[in-house]
């Protein structure tokens, strides 16, 4: 049973990996969606300017989308959570939710690298952030249905090992099959698949759709061997907006009863943050500081992905045998000594690849161990409601390291300069992570 539901992380690793992080999101971020009217008005000492200007305005198209996703996921997933505990249909939410990021990705495949579609790809990315995150609500909540108290954070640290093992597999799927160019001048891989804007991007579109595919494929086994919550456990029969009153009486009795518990939460939320950006703009430090092309992006994800699950596999083992706490403690001071590395490695590809390697491996650990975390100090029957709060704390503060990011890079005027305010974001996490018990009360 734990192996059918650590297979939903292998699959996620599709919308993880190839959706947000390396494929889709750079696709959209690159120059085919820049109207070439816009530089060629330019004159010849202005194109650069008018290039990275695009450029810019295309990123706060995005940007845009995703905070509007953030706050959707930040209003609804504790109270959907909330109620797929109290009607017994948290598995039907997963697969309702799941199917739903499937289709999206799917629909990716109709942004074809025309400057009019940018919005489209920057809606379907917001929509598939939004239903990808009530999946894992529901998915999390899960953990303690296939874990005991004594192996949760193997359990835990399994499946996030089992999402980065199936991202190296992906990620290599694709790139030999359409993305590595192989000296071909009409496509990429070993597909012959047409590139750039003369062939549709085809490359890109079709290793979404495989992508997709992966998805479903590897969602069925949780569904199908992980037992749905009884319907007698049925704990909510209030209104939609009644939920929030409900909410609302959560967090005060958590203030009350274990503030221990909200400064977690708070914690959390501010370094998993810093995890995000991490994974968000890694990609644009390499190929923009460091010069990596498309292919060498993948490279270092796979590779990226290799060291992230060895990191999580032992980070587990280290949870159940020491605790989550040191587990965080140690895996963010192992991030924020490795992403202080990258302001002072030269411009030499090798550095990045020594110090993006050594900050990955403890990438894993902190967010396996916050899920088995928060497993542990949640009463039996709430899980959705909880976990629901978990990812609504985490979309609170979003705009912490993509803000710090953005001044760092702007006073600066160069990029790898970026990484100070995710520095700073991770470092405040592990400031507030400190005080945190690592014994707690339970949540009543």
């Amino acid at each position: 049973m734990v192996r059918a539901w650590a297979l939903w992380d292998w699959g996620s690793a599709s919308f993880n990996a190839v959706v947000t992080t390396f494929v889709f999101s750079t696709y959209l971020a690159s120059s085919l969606f820049i109207d070439p009217a816009i530089v060629a008005a330019a004159g010849d000492n202005e194109r650069d300017a008018a290039l990275v200007a695009a450029e810019a305005a295309n990123t706060t198209v995005i940007s845009g989308a995703l905070t509007i996703a953030g706050v959707l996921i930040a209003l609804l997933a504790p109270i959907l959570g909330q109620r797929s505990d109290g009607s017994g249909r948290r598995k039907f939410w997963l697969a309702i939710n799941t199917g739903l990021v499937v289709v999206v990705m799917l629909a990716m495949f109709f942004v074809a690298p025309v400057p009019a579609y940018l919005y489209l790809g920057a809606a379907l990315l917001a929509l598939g952030n939004i239903f990808f995150e009530f999946a894992s609500v529901n998915y999390n909540a899960m953990l303690v249905q296939v874990s005991t108290p004594s192996t949760v954070g193997r359990v835990s640290g399994f499946g996030w090992g089992m999402g980065y093992v199936g991202g190296i597999v992906l990620l290599i799927i694709l790139l030999v099959l359409f993305i590595q160019s192989f000296g071909s001048e009409t496509g990429n891989g070993l597909l012959n698949v047409p590139f750039g804007a003369d062939g549709g991007a085809l490359d890109i579109r079709l290793a979404i759709v495989v992508s997709a595919i992966w998805f479903a494929i590897f969602a069925i086994p949780v569904l199908r061997r992980v037992p749905e919550i009884p319907a007698q456990e049925r704990t909510n029969s209030v209104s939609f907006l009644g939920s929030y009153a409900k909410l609302w009486r959560t967090v005060r009795s958590l203030a009350k009863k274990s503030p221990n518990v909200l400064l977690f939460l708070l914690a959390s939320a501010v370094f998993r943050d810093g995890l995000a950006a991490v994974f968000t703009f890694g990609a644009i430090i390499a190929a923009q500081v460091f010069g990596f092309s498309s292919a060498e992006v993948i490279y270092f994800a796979v590779a990226a992905n290799v060291f992230a699950g060895i990191g999580t596999f032992i980070g587990g083992w280290i949870d159940d045998r020491f605790g989550a706490k040191r587990v965080i403690i140690g895996a963010l001071v192992g991030l924020v000594i490795a992403g202080s590395a990258v302001l002072f490695i030269g411009d030499a590809k090798i550095g990045f690849w020594v110090a993006g390697l050594f900050l990955t491996l403890f990438v894993g650990p902190v967010q396996a161990a916050s899920r088995s975390f928060l497993a542990r100090i949640t009463p039996p029957g709430r899980e959705g409601e909880i976990f629901g709060l978990y990812a609504t704390t985490g979309r609170a503060v979003s705009f912490l390291a993509p803000g710090l990011f953005s001044l760092f890079v702007a006073a600066t005027g160069d990029t790898r300069f970026g990484i100070i305010g995710i520095v700073l974001v991770l470092l405040a996490g592990l400031l507030l992570m400190l005080p945190v018990k690592a014994k707690q009360n339970v949540i009543e």
